[in-house]
């Protein structure tokens, strides 16, 4: 069954404020990506679209928006293991701040970066920012994940730091970067040779 679209003036802005800082666990993924960071930022922020550029995204959609880039979203993706393919399935919370917006509570510019908080799923409550810089010709992009773990008794922890966080997030997250990346990269070259 297929959630039904919320429409954008029902949802207030999402609004997810700064990444928590006491979280059990932390992955980041890094990379520089050789094309202007509109490009990357675009790509990114276009989670729909995801999996026509990502071969382990099952499905993202949205289930409702809140008019400005951000809402609820359902993603789906596979972790490879060899040949077989592990699914994944979360929900999240989404957050898009905007490159060059400026706000009087951050006193000026705030660097562009896409949030999310997961509010369903295994992973329900983790936190996630994709963060953007420009670098020479190119752009870096962070992306970290923090989170305390499944709410399992004595293991939750645990399973976070040696198995969910290594294998599955840092499995999908750095396959999501490297295909955005290279999406990135092709479209700014076909830029470049108009």
């Amino acid at each position: 069954m297929t959630a039904r679209l919320t429409e954008s003036a029902s949802l207030p802005r999402v609004v997810l404020g700064p990444m928590p800082t006491t979280r059990r666990m932390t992955t980041v993924d890094a990379a520089h990506v050789h094309a202007p960071l509109a490009t990357i930022f675009e790509l990114a922020r276009d989670v729909e679209r995801w999996p026509e550029h990502l071969a382990h995204y099952r499905f993202v959609r949205f289930t409702s928006r809140d008019g400005h880039g951000g809402g609820i979203v359902e993603m789906s993706a596979n972790r490879p293991f060899g040949p077989l393919g592990w699914p994944t399935f979360w929900r999240s919370e989404m957050e898009t701040i905007l490159p060059g917006r400026t706000t009087a509570d951050a006193g000026g510019t705030v660097a562009p970066a896409i949030r999310f908080r997961h509010i369903g799923g295994i992973t329900t409550g983790m936190d996630v920012v994709w963060e953007f810089a420009e670098r020479g010709a190119g752009t870096d992009v962070r992306i970290v994940h923090v989170w305390d773990g499944p709410r399992w008794p004595i293991i939750g922890a645990f399973a976070a730091r040696a198995v969910i966080g290594p294998v599955f997030v840092h499995g999908i997250a750095s396959r999501t970067l490297a295909g955005l990346g290279r999406a990135a990269e092709r479209i700014a070259a076909e830029e470049s040779s108009r």
